[in-house]
């Protein structure tokens, strides 16, 4: 049977106050050196335990700290969470993970979770997360880490992603390459950051005088960007370069364009963002927009714990810059050269 706090204060000859104060390490001033060695070994011969959930719910605050993301199959947060588990692990903190699936009752589900746990702090790496939500956790006098927009509070901080100087320099690489064709593959609509990315990529396309490109819309997923490209293929001309919302989009893409008997990058150029490992790996390697996924993760912790120690807990706004890494999914076009059947037939 495991032994109980009660069975330490025994062996130890002391109080069950002083055990609590000595093992949750408060007041500690207070119990001489003697005692506290004394109640220690007692503790170690009696192999104690201490029941952390117990101690949360006696204490004001616990030492955990959440970390909300909302697709844990997605590549991008697996980078998220290990620079956020990380940076905790390094500052001995807890963490409490929660995958939303977009799921309004797994929001609600996660959300309960933090209260009911006493998080300190708390990094919500998804767009879709309401404001009700937010302030539910603010009431509990938790700080709340946010990407990109949200609701202005004392306890809020928030971390953008700049991805326009990254999807400027990819712009610029395709046009330098002779492209004047394009498209945009986007994510979902119905995520506030997939459509940031979308208004930043044809915001870049206008800005270089490009109009009247096609733009399609697909979920965060390798077949989606798959079945995207052939709606493109069905109703439009084919681009000489597509621009995609991340990387998994861009993989679907270009085995739907190898499918469909199209070379990538001789035929048509393709470039992702986020600049997961696959894309690393993938045939050919995928040029991407570079996002520093354990570094967002990282930050947000940060974050999190700069405000704890800030006593107005002033928010603040940090930004976490992206890059264009070049591989061998885009060449100069050579459209002038596909095959003449394919040109018919697509």
């Amino acid at each position: 049977m495991a032994a109980l706090m009660k069975d330490v204060a025994e062996r130890a000859g002391v109080s069950l106050t002083t055990v609590s104060v000595v093992l949750n390490k408060t007041r500690i001033r207070s119990i001489s050196p003697k005692t506290r060695r004394r109640v220690l070994e007692a503790a170690r011969e009696l192999n104690f335990q201490p029941n952390i959930h117990a101690r949360r719910l006696a204490s004001r605050r616990s030492n955990a700290v959440g970390l909300i993301i909302s697709e844990i199959s997605n590549p991008f947060f697996a980078d998220v969470i290990r620079g956020f588990e990380r940076a905790a692990s390094e500052r001995g903190l807890d963490q409490i993970l929660m995958n939303t699936e977009y799921e309004p009752a797994r929001i609600e589900a996660a959300v309960r979770r933090m209260v009911m746990e006493k998080a300190r702090g708390v990094a919500i790496i998804t767009s879709m997360f309401g404001k009700e939500h937010i302030e539910e956790l603010v009431r509990n006098r938790m700080h709340v880490v946010l990407l990109n927009a949200g609701p202005s509070h004392p306890r809020i901080h928030r971390i953008l992603i700049n991805y326009s100087s990254g999807v400027t320099h990819a712009v610029d690489h395709l046009l330098g390459l002779g492209h004047r064709s394009f498209c945009v593959i986007s994510g979902p609509l119905r995520s506030q950051s997939a459509t940031t990315i979308r208004e930043i990529l044809m915001g870049a396309l206008t800005e270089k005088g490009l109009r009247g490109f096609p733009v399609v819309e697909s979920d965060y997923r390798v077949d989606a960007g798959g079945s995207a490209v052939q709606s493109l293929l069905s109703q439009h001309p084919l681009p000489t370069a597509i621009l995609c919302g991340n990387d998994l989009i861009a993989l679907g893409a270009i085995s739907a364009l190898q499918e469909a008997g199209f070379r990538v990058p001789e035929d048509v150029s393709v470039v992702g963002a986020d600049d997961l490992f696959f894309a690393r790996v993938a045939r050919p390697p995928l040029t991407t927009v570079a996002v520093p996924c354990e570094q967002l993760g990282k930050m947000a912790l940060e974050a999190l714990e700069g405000m704890k120690r800030s006593a107005l807990g002033v928010p603040q706004g940090l930004t976490l810059e992206t890059h264009l890494v070049i591989r061998k999914s885009t060449a100069p076009p050579r459209g002038n050269n596909l095959p003449e059947s394919l040109c018919q037939s697509h």
